[in-house]
């Protein structure tokens, strides 16, 4: 049997968004009201779901599946930072501790609930 994390728990806000903000992204405040895209390292606030007219919806909670960089952790707490290119990996030193529910190596995604 399969289970679906999809729509737990979502919360999603609209904010200004940077130029190079893209859904799917992992994003980070850039000032009052404004995301942009993070470098490498970066903690991030959520997850750009739609991107238009110069504003983004950002998931702020629930559960999400983003592209991973690097090997992947195991389920629990885990601290994870954004990686260059739109994904997330396990942070070497700042980060933020969110619960981790699974991982696909091969896929190269890791499922999240912000």
């Amino acid at each position: 049997m399969e289970i679906s994390l999809n729509g737990y728990n979502e919360s999603i806000a609209t904010f200004e968004a940077e130029e190079g903000t893209a859904a799917g992204m992992p994003v980070k405040l850039t000032g009052n009201g404004m995301v942009g895209p993070c470098a490498e390292g970066d903690d991030f606030c959520g997850v750009a779901r739609s991107v238009r007219g110069g504003y983004a919806a950002v998931q702020l909670a629930g559960y999400v599946r983003l592209p991973l960089a690097g090997d992947a952790p195991q389920a629990g707490f885990r601290t994870l930072c954004a990686a260059a290119g739109g994904g997330v990996k396990t942070a070497a030193s700042g980060g933020r501790s969110l619960l981790v529910t699974d991982a696909d190596e091969t896929a190269g995604t890791l499922g999240m609930i912000l």
